[in-house]
């Protein structure tokens, strides 16, 4: 019995100090620089550090959010799409009034003050800590999705999802899968920037 005990408390201190190294691990983003930072035009340095203040609160690397932000809208905080969705991670309007606001109102903010609606976007309804900057994006994508393997199918021709994402499909085999989301969440992502991630 005591053996037993004991095999259990060694396995949880070995898990708290690998939990610990893994935390700290995406809390020592200080000095490393932001990419895609040169876009933004407007309140650029209270924009960046709040990009670093969520993210430390999150436990992530603030670059997964900098690419995210870069791929949804290129940093243009004011950017509509075709279907109407707003801003830095294209709010949808449901998403919008989940989240206590408009499309129209988070167009009409600042940059910064979008930024609080992007973090309440992750963290409102999913609470383990994001593993990778796909991770976090799959999450912004589908959330569904995030957790299943890499076959699972997040849309299929003719779909309404399917036909808005459509570019994300890679093989143009009219399903979109994980696997088809990992490759487009790189895509165009000037190589200099990838070790960021």
């Amino acid at each position: 019995m005591e053996k037993r005990i004991y095999i259990l408390l060694a396995t949880f201190v070995a898990f708290y100090f690998l939990l610990k190294y893994k935390l700290n691990q995406h809390m020592n983003y200080d000095n490393e620089p932001l990419i895609f930072s040169d876009l933004i035009k407007e309140n650029k340095e209270a924009f960046l550090a709040k990009v670093r203040f969520l993210a430390k609160k999150m436990n992530i690397n603030p670059n997964w959010l900098m690419a995210i932000m870069w791929k949804e809208s290129k940093m243009n905080h004011r950017i509509v799409n075709s279907i109407g969705a707003v801003g830095l991670i294209q709010f949808v309007p449901t998403t919008a009034g989940d989240l206590g606001t408009t499309t129209t109102q988070l167009k009409n903010m600042s940059n910064v003050d979008q930024l609080d609606y992007v973090y309440k976007y992750f963290t409102k309804y999913y609470k383990k800590t994001y593993t990778s900057y796909t991770h976090l994006y799959l999450y912004c994508f589908h959330p569904v999705a995030v957790g299943k393997p890499d076959s699972f199918i997040v849309a299929s021709y003719p779909s309404k999802t399917y036909m808005t994402n459509k570019v994300v499909d890679a093989n143009k085999d009219g399903k979109i899968t994980v696997a088809d989301f990992g490759k487009y969440a790189l895509q165009e992502i000037p190589t200099r920037y990838l070790p960021y991630l």
